[in-house]
């Protein structure tokens, strides 16, 4: 590695200030900087750079110790990630609701063992806790970074023993790792996100950069490395967002404008800002500040009424960076130099195995149900894994499976109903059942979770409209039903209820949107008993989302063909919206945010049906429905 051994370079420190901010304010603003997620992918980089570095120049000295490397390794990872996953174990026991916090004992433990992406992806789906409510979701990261470095040093020893060119083993890894990411990414999304083997390239990226360039300070090109880095980085953050396929060839992006601006220490934009103090400092404290900033704006989000505002936001973010620096300067500097390492090191395991268990127990006890009163509990113990809705069948995971089974459709009934939507659609399959009991029609259900109806949207979702679309095409039914957890752009619906009227006889028919619960109905519905020791009232305003989207969806879908109906008109009046249907607990008409009941989609189709089936006003009671 020629002469960059043992120079310590602060622009990288300040990379990782950049790194950091960007995810931090993606997750604080994420219609602001859609794209600051790929601040994770810069970290990889770096990583793998600075550690390769390392690696490279002791087994070179001839003085690598595999046992050093990984206690090295603890006293920097270790001491933060135990401080954090203690505070969200406790913050939790408070506010969190048995199955989440059950849930997030699930967590704790992959996050001990630094399996959090695994976790993650096994996880994915319907059967997942909203992500917006996982205090430890980020820490998916720093499972394949750690991950990678069980077999990346012992894979150097090897490869320097047997002589082998370095780099070009490192160039020829990631490539391959490159094109799995690339062939995964498309199929499935979900496992090319969270998986070692499809992320490892961007840490090789920056090891084949530790192994393969001389650093020259005042070389040539440096301030040309570092714009073309910066603007390929800036790129990223500006094109992407939460829809798109990552990573794919996308990270290439992030990963190669990272590589840019590290090879070019002398441009004067690595000197004179990313190697600033300020910047310095930022990057010092990346670590701490990226463990505090997720968990504090999940607990803060579940402890408050509405949604948190702008002004909140920031207020947590500077929280975030006290807190990093409280931690960086009290408990990861003291643990990490000095005396006593081995000590220090053996403490540290301990401390982590500890953390597992404290989650084992969380999942034994089944979230602590037992720490909330009988009503509480009975309110907790609504049903959220989707029964009824024909999971994994006709309500597909597309990370998991893309084909819908031959019982979606109810053969030789008419009319027929095209059931065509994400997870919420699905929620509405109780309610057609019962609905058939008292009116002759049938059912064929394809919903795929997180799937809107739309030309537009993440390349799974718009093969998996595809494919339905040409199975709408080729049934013909009656009525296809659209319904979805609708977005704020409605003109890629509108596009399907055109290729629907041309291809098809079908009357379209587009249901509005359910009441949306910011916190969740269950939560809201704890924290009225525990305030006032009652049942929350029948209907309520209190943590409900305005209703906006109707007026927008009529006027954008009835001219081009779509009969509409709203599920707000069945649910709200002027008295607020319905949360539950009988006298008890269970009776809550949503789940979570926006999933409707058993109960609920009953009472939902008893006021639609008869206009869906035959356009005829909304007037049918519930009570035969519900018995």
């Amino acid at each position: 590695m020629g002469n960059q051994e043992n120079i310590y370079r602060p622009h990288v420190d300040g990379l990782r200030a950049v790194a950091v901010s960007l995810v931090v304010l993606y997750h604080a603003f994420p219609s602001i900087l859609p794209g600051g997620f790929i601040g994770v992918d810069i970290f990889f980089v770096i990583s793998g750079y600075l550690i390769t570095g390392i690696i490279d120049r002791d087994i070179r000295r001839g003085h690598f110790d595999l046992i050093g490397f990984y206690g090295r390794r603890a006293r920097r990872i270790f001491p933060a990630l135990l401080v954090v996953l203690l505070v969200v174990l406790i913050l939790g026991y408070g506010w969190m609701l048995p199955d989440a916090y059950e849930q997030l004992g699930i967590d704790t433990v992959a996050s001990a063992a630094f399996s959090a992406n695994i976790a993650l992806m096994l996880q994915s789906g319907y059967f997942d806790v909203e992500s917006a409510k996982k205090p430890l979701l980020h820490l998916w990261s720093l499972g394949i970074e750690e991950q990678f470095y069980l077999f990346w040093p012992l894979a150097l020893m090897l490869s320097a023993r047997l002589g082998a060119n370095l780099f070009r083993a490192s160039l020829l890894l990631g490539l391959a790792s490159f094109a799995l990411s690339l062939a995964l990414t498309s199929q499935h999304p979900v496992a090319a996100f969270y998986l070692p083997f499809t992320r490892a390239f961007e840490l090789f990226a920056g090891a084949a950069l530790a192994f393969g360039w001389r650093e020259a300070r005042e070389g040539r090109w440096h301030d040309a490395r570092a714009l073309a880095g910066a603007l390929l980085i800036g790129l990223a953050v500006a094109i992407f967002d939460s829809t798109v396929l990552f990573p794919g060839w996308r990270a290439a992006l992030p990963v190669v404008g990272t590589m840019l601006m590290l090879s070019a220490p002398g441009a004067w934009g690595c000197r004179y800002i990313l190697s600033s103090r300020p910047m310095v400092r930022i990057g010092l404290i990346s670590y701490p500040n990226y463990l505090w900033h997720w968990p504090l704006l999940v607990y803060f989000a579940l402890i408050k009424t509405n949604s948190l505002t702008e002004i909140e936001r920031g207020l947590i973010i500077c929280l975030s960076l006290l807190l990093a620096w409280a931690t960086y300067r009290l408990i990861e500097l003291p643990i990490r130099f000095g005396s006593g390492q081995p000590f220090k090191t053996r403490g540290l395991i301990a401390g982590m195995a500890a953390m597992a268990v404290a989650g084992i127990i969380v999942i034994h006890w089944n979230g602590f149900e037992a720490r909330l009163p009988p009503q509480v509990r009975a309110i907790a113990s609504v049903r959220t894994d989707g029964a009824g809705s024909r999971v994994g069948e006709c309500l597909l995971d597309l990370s998991q499976r893309t084909d819908y089974a031959e019982t979606c459709v109810d053969r030789g009934k008419h009319p027929m109903v095209l059931l065509w939507g994400d997870s919420t659609a699905g929620a509405l399959l109780p309610g057609l059942r019962r609905a058939q009991e008292m009116r002759e029609f049938g059912v064929a259900q394809f919903t795929a979770s997180s799937c809107v109806p739309d030309l537009n949207g993440p390349a799974n979702c718009r093969e998996n409209n595809a494919r339905v679309l040409e199975i709408a095409v080729k049934m013909d039914p009656e009525i296809v039903l659209l319904h979805a957890y609708w977005g704020l752009n409605f003109d890629g619906i509108a596009g399907i209820v055109a290729a629907l009227k041309q291809r098809t006889h079908a009357r379209i028919v587009v249901l509005g949107p359910v009441p949306v619960w910011r916190r969740g109905l269950p939560q809201e519905a704890i924290l009225y008993y525990l305030r006032h020791q009652e049942l929350i009232p029948e209907r309520s305003n209190i943590g409900v989302s305005l209703n906006w989207q109707d007026a927008a969806m009529r006027s954008r879908l009835e001219p081009v063909g779509a009969e509409f109906i709203s599920a707000w008109d069945a649910f709200c009046d002027h008295r607020g919206c319905l949360t539950r249907i009988g006298p008890t607990a269970a009776d809550l008409t949503s789940n979570d945010t926006v999933h409707l009941t058993a109960h609920a989609s009953i009472v939902l189709m008893a006021a639609v049906i008869d206009k869906l089936l035959w356009g005829q006003p909304l007037s049918m009671s519930a009570e035969p429905f519900l018995r």
